[in-house]
C-alpha cells in the first residue's frame, strides 16, 4: 500500500535558500508526497522561485500571517497525507531517500511518530557542520530539561494531530517544543528513532539569534512544561548544557570523518 506523506514548508523572504529546500523535497524517491508551501507574503522574489515549481506543489498559499506557527497551522489544515512533516525554508534533506526511510520506519513499527538526527551547518558553507543534533537523547521525561527530538526530521500521523490539535498560538518561539510536550507527555504518543542525520539546518534561526531569543525560548519552554503538568524551571534547563557541548564536539568530528 502506498501512503501519502504531506511535507509543509513555511517561508518568508527566503529567496536565498528556498530553491534548495524545494528541490530536496521534490527529489525524494519511492514516496507519494503532497507538498504544501505557506508563504507569508514575501517581497524578495521568494514567490517567483516557488512558482517555477508550481506544477509539482499541491498547495501554494501566499498571504500575511501571524508568524511561523500560524503558517504551519495553515499548512496542516490543508494536509491530506497519512503522515505530516515540516521542512523549514532554510533546511533541506540530506539525500533523496529520507522521507522513504522515515515513512518505512513509522509504518513498520506502527508508531505515532518518527524522528532522526539533524546536522546544524554553516549558513553559507552547508558542508561545514557546526553541531550534530542527536535525537537519541530524547525521552519524554527529559522534556522538563528542554530536550526534544529534532523537529525538522519528524513525521507524525495526521490522526495524531487531529486529536491533539495544531501549534499553540500563544507561543512566539517555542510552539514546536510545546507541541512535543503535548504529544509525548500529555498524550503519551509512541515514537520510533532512526540514529542517523536526515536533515541539514542552517544555523542562525530565530531560536538561536541572540540573548533575548534565548531568554524568551527558555521562558516559553518552562511555561509549556508547567502548563502540561511537568515540573521545570530555568536552572533545570541549564542541565542540558553538557549535552549541547557533546553535540558541538560531535559536529566537528562529523565534519572530518564524512
Amino acid at each position: 500500500m502506498t501512503y501519502k506523506t504531506t511535507i509543509i514548508t513555511v517561508t518568508y523572504n527566503s529567496a536565498a535558500t528556498i530553491q534548495q529546500t524545494i528541490e530536496s523535497v521534490l527529489s525524494q524517491s519511492q514516496v507519494n508526497i503532497e507538498y504544501i508551501i505557506i508563504d507569508g507574503a514575501s517581497t524578495d522574489g521568494t514567490l517567483d522561485i516557488i512558482n517555477t515549481y508550481r506544477s509539482h506543489i499541491a498547495h501554494i498559499v501566499s498571504e500575511p500571517d501571524d508568524g511561523i506557527y500560524d503558517a504551519m497551522n495553515k499548512g496542516m489544515s490543508l494536509a491530506t497525507g497519512t503522515y505530516i512533516g515540516t521542512l523549514n525554508s532554510d533546511d533541506f534533506y540530506i539525500d533523496s531517500n529520507v522521507v522513504h526511510c522515515l515513512t518505512d520506519k513509522i509504518e513498520s513499527e506502527k508508531t505515532d511518530s518518527v524522528f532522526a538526527d539533524l546536522l546544524i551547518v554553516d549558513p553559507i558553507d552547508t558542508n561545514s557542520v557546526k553541531r550534530y543534533y542527536d535525537s537519541g537523547h530524547f525521552h519524554p521525561n527529559r522534556l522538563k530539561f528542554g530536550l526534544m527530538p529534532a523537529h525538522p526530521t519528524m513525521l507524525v500521523r495526521r490522526s495524531v494531530y487531529d486529536h491533539s490539535g495544531g501549534y499553540a498560538a500563544g507561543f512566539k518561539i517555542a510552539a514546536d517544543f510545546e507541541m512535543m510536550v503535548r504529544l509525548y507527555h500529555k498524550h503519551k504518543c509512541s515514537y520510533s528513532y532512526i540514529p542517523q542525520p536526515m536533515v541539514k539546518m542552517r544555523s542562525g534561526g530565530v531560536s538561536t539569534s541572540g540573548v533575548r531569543s534565548s531568554i524568551l525560548l527558555n521562558q516559553e519552554i518552562v511555561r509549556a512544561c508547567r502548563h502540561h503538568g511537568l515540573n521545570s524551571n530555568l536552572p533545570m534547563l541549564l542541565m542540558k548544557g553538557p549535552t549541547k557541548i557533546k553535540e558541538l564536539i560531535r559536529g566537528r568530528f562529523h565534519r572530518f570523518v564524512n
